[in-house]
């Protein structure tokens, strides 16, 4: 399935317009964002793809991420040709306080659970439209070791990107869920609106998400929210393992550890809820 490749009103690029500021120098670092800008909602695409969104030839779409990929801001993916955003950006986004402190603050509580129930832990936050894990702690009996930090991943299908979904408001969620669709990763992936509406209402309920086998078969994840100061949710705790270990009862009987450590993290972050 082709990724949608369409720009939000307003960032549309038209290489006709004029203008004292418009100059080839600043026409190409505009393109160039418009490129980050697209791949940050899509969380991956083809050259072709990105030629078509912006209105130019694919020998320029080329060119420019060439340039990005130099430059480590982006990076192809597994899907021979397709491309996403690259750890040049992770590192950037570390430098801004806020990120940063968030990451020191949940790194020792990401490694306690880890060695605790001895799965994959892993710290996400929201950039545009996708989930991007940002820190990641190994358990002793962790098994077909994936590295996921930098990894973009969707919303509608992950733990940690229900959380984010569940916490925005009406308006903010249809926009994104607009802009990115619900596309299927696996078999098991909620593609109905309705459905995933109904999801979320749970995990505000429950105060948890958890999916299974919804991004990758195989593969199960719970996730908390971290608050911060000001009482938004500013990131996400997960855990993940193997589907024939990483069990739903299982899933159960952490949840409240698991929640327990996201309240720890936001209390460390002046969330006073």
């Amino acid at each position: 399935m082709a990724s949608d490749t369409r720009i939000p009103a307003g960032t549309e690029h038209n290489p006709e317009q004029g203008g004292a500021s418009s100059g080839p120098g600043v026409q190409s670092v505009d393109r160039a964002i418009t490129v980050l800008e697209i791949l940050s909602r899509t969380g991956g695409s083809f050259v072709g793809e990105l030629a078509e969104a912006m209105g130019v030839h694919k020998s320029t779409a080329s060119r420019l991420i060439s340039a990005l990929e130099r430059r480590g801001m982006v990076q192809q993916t597994d899907e021979r040709g397709k491309y996403q955003l690259g750890f040049g950006i992770l590192r950037m986004a570390a430098a801004i306080p806020g990120r940063l402190s968030l990451v020191q603050e949940a790194r020792p509580i990401l490694q306690a659970l880890a060695d605790e129930f001895g799965e994959t832990t892993n710290l996400a936050v929201l950039r545009s439209n996708v989930a991007v894990n940002v820190d990641q702690a190994m358990g002793p009996s962790a098994v077909a070791t994936h590295d996921w930090i930098g990894n973009l991943t969707p919303l509608h299908a992950t733990a940690s990107g229900k959380i984010f979904l569940a916490h925005l408001d009406a308006e903010g969620r249809d926009k994104v869920l607009k802009a990115t669709g619900q596309p299927p990763r696996t078999s098991k992936t909620i593609t109905s609106r309705a459905a995933l509406d109904q999801e979320l209402e749970r995990v505000l309920e429950t105060g948890y998400s958890a999916v299974y086998e919804e991004l990758e078969i195989g593969l199960n994840a719970v996730a908390v929210p971290i608050w911060d100061y000001q009482g938004d949710v500013v990131g996400s705790i997960s855990m993940s393992g193997p589907a024939f270990r990483f069990r739903s009862d299982e899933i159960a009987a952490l949840c409240d550890e698991l929640v327990h450590a996201g309240n720890q993290v936001s209390a460390h972050l002046g969330y006073t809820g």
